[in-house]
């Protein structure tokens, strides 16, 4: 059922951070995140792995997977742009802005680019809403996004 496609590197980085913890019986979460920091995403093969490390079964790693949007079971770009679409930045304008990085990237919301750079999703609030419309990459905020920013931010992150 788990098949192991990847990196022995990788698996070696999480099982010495699961071996750390004191205590394992509270740490699904936590090694979660730090499997999506090491792989990226959380393929069933990862899932697997943390179950038979934590001892738990499968399906309760894949039900906290599926259950927070945080995690993801699909590669994602190097960079991850996130237009909110929150009340506050629709009504400023955010729509224009999604719609404009969907046609600069040739992409639609959750798709990644072929060359693997950028991954666009949508958010509900990012809870900076005196900043509508908003736009997160990776972990910065940009705030007063307009679509006419659009380009030279894709480009800065193209470096």
């Amino acid at each position: 059922m788990c098949q192991n496609h990847i990196s022995e590197e990788k698996y070696a980085a999480l099982s010495a951070y699961i071996d750390s913890l004191p205590d394992k019986n509270i740490a699904l979460i936590a090694v979660l995140h730090k499997a999506q920091e090491i792989f990226k995403y959380l393929p069933k093969e990862v899932q697997c792995f943390i179950a038979e490390k934590l001892d738990i079964p499968v399906s309760k790693v894949y039900g906290v997977v599926t259950f927070y949007s945080y995690f993801t079971t699909e590669p994602r770009g190097e960079h991850v742009i996130n237009v909110c679409m929150g009340t506050a930045c629709f009504v400023r304008g955010a729509a224009s802005v999604l719609e404009e990085f969907q046609n600069q990237l040739n992409i639609k919301v959750g798709e990644t680019t072929a060359d693997g750079r950028f991954t666009l999703e949508v958010l509900r609030c990012v809870g900076a809403c005196g900043l509508a419309p908003v736009v997160t990459i990776d972990d910065r905020v940009y705030g007063h996004f307009t679509k006419d920013q659009v380009s030279k931010l894709l480009t800065e992150y193209s470096r």
